[in-house]
């Protein structure tokens, strides 16, 4: 058979939630945009014309009727073009609702498919489809909904589109909301590869992108076109033109012999025998700089999009020398250039008490003035000690309520700030110190966005040393600061210092990061059990810590886990950036409340066995 090509492309409109009205007619003009560059077969993200992310809106009339009205709007006006757009809608039908994928063309509905496959948030406000063809009216037209329809375009009969879950066509769309995070990027391009190499199919991806919500996820849209293994187009993730466009065969062909891209992705879900001690980055060195560069693009775009949204005119932020401050300040510099705004609009917080020493004070306002923010510099002894006397404490007893009275003020006073300047606090912890509750609650626990809060303390540690790296490379001026940064050790300096230095390591106090860092991973991201864990921890740490310290650190790990739940159900937003977040609202739903017996009789039984 003669081969055949045809132009075809994946795009992710800019849109606004739940506004059908704005988005419509975003998805008009891509519409027509690829139209005239003579694209014939045009996909659009699931549930484009109201965001995937409006969650539980889905379960509102009013939201569901103006998608089907938005909808029809969109037939017409791309009634003359020759082309199949190809879009996601919810399509209620006999009282439930289908997240469908619709197939359009020259003003008619050719079909609907609805998911197979759901997430469980999914499930709370979508069905799912029993089967079977059934003929429905909707949008003002005669069309059938059912999982397995291949559609003939009807300008090439040759050109078989599957948007469902059938064996058959020669062209895959695949259209969805998935997040952006690290290895995200890299794994769509395999699966393009794998999907289109081992099919013998050409391979559409759209995934939703910019306007999506960033409560606890980035949406970059990734856009890709694949044939014959190969990748054909790419709009890569935050691109400002998300339109991939190529031409692609619609003759038959056959699945290539070379499936390494698929073995690449089963091995990525495997435990190997011997894991790496971090295994929230590759090892490679390349992989794992660039995955660094890809978790700040991911945070200061979840910040920018907030800033935007929130009409805030500032960003807050307390600054304190340390790690993790130093991350969120160089997050805050690239959210302020993703939207052009002038990094004065960053008012960095220093705010000295019992426990400042000159070395994390000097770095954090040397790196303001290197980034070019506005400093302030609060001193809140006086405020400290009058509330401790306010209490009845001595204000000499350093006590949780002596270190905790420091953490709250400092909050309340760059709530105070951001409230006096229109603008947005932004917040510093991780996901190490959430894990394991080392935080203050409604101190620094608290903010109104939080950039590391998928982070992990290795993490944090490794993405400041790629900012060294590079601004040493390109000439900047704050590669010194983050290096003297990166060798002050962790402490949230709530005593007083011993001769100048600082007294507070948090290290001695609650376990080595790397160590816990590890067990996180293993137990959110594989749920494996502590003695699952602990085998795998002695091969990976062997000759760094023995045994006996392995063990009393993971047993650390697990109480605080479990007893500081109360302070993850109610964290502010933050974008997830790794594999693991403890969100409540859709990452970690568990119970404030959930007893640790069952896993602290487990590390009870490894204790035995290992005397």
């Amino acid at each position: 058979m003669k081969e055949r090509f045809v132009k075809v492309g994946a795009v992710s409109p800019k849109i606004r939630l739940a506004d059908v009205d704005t988005n419509v007619k975003s998805c008009i003009a891509e519409a027509k945009r690829a139209a005239g560059l003579g694209v014939r077969v045009l996909a659009f993200p699931e549930l484009s014309f109201s965001g995937t992310t409006c969650f539980d809106l889905y379960l509102h009339s009013a939201l569901i009727d103006r998608i089907e009205s938005g909808f029809s709007e969109f037939i017409s006006a791309t009634s003359e073009l020759d082309m199949i757009s190809i879009v996601g809608v919810p399509v209620v039908v006999d009282h439930a609702c289908y997240n469908c994928t619709a197939v359009v063309y020259r003003g008619e509905i050719l079909g609907l498919v609805p998911k197979a496959y759901l997430s469980t948030g999914q499930m709370r406000y979508f069905d799912t489809y029993p089967g079977g063809v059934i003929e429905i009216y909707y949008a003002g037209r005669e069309t059938v909904i059912d999982h397995n329809m291949i559609f003939t375009a009807p300008f090439d009969e040759e050109l078989k589109i599957n948007v469902g879950y059938s064996d058959e066509g020669n062209l895959v769309v695949n259209t969805l909301a998935s997040e952006a995070e690290i290895g995200a990027k890299e794994l769509a391009l395999a699966s393009a590869r794998a999907i289109s190499g081992a099919t013998g199919r050409a391979y559409i991806y759209s995934r939703a992108g910019i306007g999506e919500s960033t409560t606890d996820a980035v949406y970059a849209a990734h856009n890709i076109i694949a044939a014959g293994g190969k990748i054909l187009a790419e709009a890569k993730p935050f691109a400002f033109d998300t339109l991939a466009v190529a031409d692609v065969c619609v003759g038959e062909s056959t699945p290539c012999r070379d499936y390494g891209d698929i073995e690449r992705i089963l091995a990525l879900s495997e435990i190997p025998d011997t894991p790496p001690r971090d295994p929230f980055f590759p090892e490679d060195e390349d992989e794992r700089r660039e995955a660094c560069l890809d978790a700040l693009e991911i945070q200061a775009h979840g910040l920018a999009a907030r800033i935007e949204r929130s009409y805030s005119k500032t960003m807050v932020i307390g600054v304190s020398g340390g790690l993790d401050s130093t991350l969120a300040l160089l997050v805050c510099a690239r959210a302020a250039d993703i939207l052009g705004m002038d990094r004065k609009n960053i008012i960095g917080v220093t705010m000295p008490c019992f426990g400042t020493t000159k070395r994390t004070r000097g770095n954090a306002e040397k790196l303001c003035d290197a980034l070019g923010t506005t400093l302030r510099t609060v001193d809140i002894k006086k405020s400290v000690v009058q509330h401790l006397a306010d209490i009845g404490h001595d204000g000499v007893t350093t006590d949780v309520t002596y270190e905790n009275a420091q953490a709250r003020e400092r909050t309340q006073v760059i709530m105070d700030i951001a409230n006096m300047t229109g603008g947005l606090v932004v917040g510093t912890g991780d996901l190490s110190e959430l894990a394991l509750g080392w935080a203050t609650y409604n101190g620094d626990h608290m903010s109104m966005y939080a950039v590391n809060a998928s982070v992990t303390k290795t993490m944090v540690r490794r993405i400041v040393e790629v900012c060294s790296e590079c601004d040493r490379k390109s000439g900047g001026v704050c590669a010194d600061i983050l290096d003297d940064i990166l060798a002050t050790p962790v402490s949230p300096e709530l005593l007083p210092p011993r001769d100048g230095e600082i007294a507070q390591c948090t290290e001695d106090l609650v376990g080595p990061y790397e160590l816990h860092d590890y067990f996180i991973y293993y137990t959110l991201k594989h749920g494996l059990s502590p003695s699952e864990i602990y085998d795998l921890a002695k091969r990976s740490f062997a000759g760094v810590y023995d045994n006996k310290t392995i063990l009393g650190w993971l047993r650390v790990f697990f109480r605080r886990f479990f007893a500081q739940q109360f302070k993850r159900s109610c964290l502010p937003d933050g974008p997830r950036v790794s594999a693991i977040s403890v969100s409540p609202r859709c990452d970690l739903r568990m119970p404030s409340d959930a007893s640790w017996a069952v896993w602290q009789s487990e590390l009870d039984k490894i204790e035995e066995e290992e005397k």
